[in-house]
């Protein structure tokens, strides 16, 4: 009974999660680190859409579970995979900005 109503708890919360908290989460689970996620998810919300930034979240299922953090350079060339030059443009852009805070 108690893993039910955890479990309805969970997906409860995870459905009111902003798309922000979303992007940020994957991005980590990727292998960013937590600080250029949380600065490149800030930037990047605002500029995609619902739908890009659900495929910019699928690339979580593609780290290495093994490694570290990804460098911002590993990252952008999964990016370039998705062949989606609005997404890549953003990214990067916020790459760059966020790298230098």
């Amino acid at each position: 009974m108690r893993l039910a109503v955890l479990s309805l708890l969970t997906v409860s919360l995870a459905a009111c999660a902003t798309p922000e908290t979303r992007l940020r989460t994957g991005l980590v689970n990727a292998g960013l680190s937590k600080p250029i996620a949380a600065c490149m998810a800030e930037r990047m919300v605002d500029r995609l859409s619902l739908l890009q930034l659900r495929r910019l979240g699928s690339l979580a299922s593609l780290k290495d579970k093994n490694a570290s953090d990804l460098s911002l350079n590993q990252f952008l060339h999964k990016v370039r995979a998705l062949k989606d030059p609005e997404i890549l443009t953003v990214t990067t852009s916020s790459a760059a900005l966020c790298a230098f805070r």
